[in-house]
């Protein structure tokens, strides 16, 4: 009862926060089916975006150090957003992703040449996918969980997917727009989730459904202290260490 008294103070704090998001697109194309970003590495990254929660946009992409546009961002370029986002880390911003966990930080972590504050940042940041995961035993997209809580959800046509192939057609602004689309969305998703104490979306069979957040959202390293979820039903269900591996 104690943990969950620190965890439900946790929450409470977390409205009076400063609050930054942040996404990113891949350079690389993966299939529709892949089951692991470790046998296609390294992927490389096109562009990436931090909103903050007074409004402040930035954006990171290949190419923007010389002031041009590349395939991919530098060694130079990834350590450079590292450097953001743990300034804003250590100035008291909590820093929110979806799916930031097995995919953002773990991408990023190694474009920096292994920085070994993404670690850092990824164990004390929240991953809402994670945190979802972590109660249900699996996860949904951010466009469910937007549309869920009465968002807009993603930029509509655009997907990450398509990003790659996007970028290298030089769409840039499109991919930028995106990008910046997805952070914006993730921290208003956020605070939505945040205010209500839970998250909704709509089942694959169309029906309702709701995930309650009691102490709101939890840090990475404080989801993995929640007890694992009932996944006998699933055929085939998710390790935690799937997104937790790289660390």
């Amino acid at each position: 009862m104690a943990e969950e008294a620190n965890y439900q103070q946790s929450g409470l704090l977390n409205i009076n926060k400063k609050m930054v998001s942040f996404d990113m697109e891949i350079a690389k194309d993966l299939p529709d089916d892949f089951d692991s970003i470790k046998d296609y590495r390294p992927l490389g990254i096109s562009c990436a975006a931090a909103v903050t929660h007074d409004g402040i946009v930035t954006t990171w992409y290949g190419g923007k150090q010389i002031r041009t546009f590349a395939d991919r961002m530098s060694k130079c370029e990834a350590v450079e957003m590292v450097d953001y986002l743990w300034d804003l880390r250590q100035g008291g911003y909590q820093i929110y992703t979806w799916n930031g966990l097995g995919f953002d930080f773990d991408i990023l972590y190694e474009e920096s040449g292994w920085d070994e504050r993404c670690k850092e940042m990824a164990r004390t940041h929240v991953d809402m996918m994670f945190h979802f995961f972590c109660i249900k035993g699996y996860a949904i997209s951010l466009d469910k969980a937007a549309k869920g809580m009465g968002l807009d959800g993603k930029t509509a046509g655009m997907n990450g997917a398509q990003a790659p192939k996007l970028w290298r057609e030089g769409q840039y602004e499109q991919v930028l727009e995106y990008v910046t689309q997805d952070a914006r969305l993730t921290l208003d998703l956020a605070n939505k989730c945040e205010s209500k104490r839970e998250v909704c979306w709509t089942s694959n069979r169309g029906k309702p459904q709701v995930c309650k957040l009691p102490a709101g959202w939890l840090s990475v390293d404080q989801a993995l202290d929640l007890p694992e979820a009932d996944t006998s039903w699933m055929a085939t269900p998710w390790p935690r260490s799937k997104f937790t591996g790289w660390l």
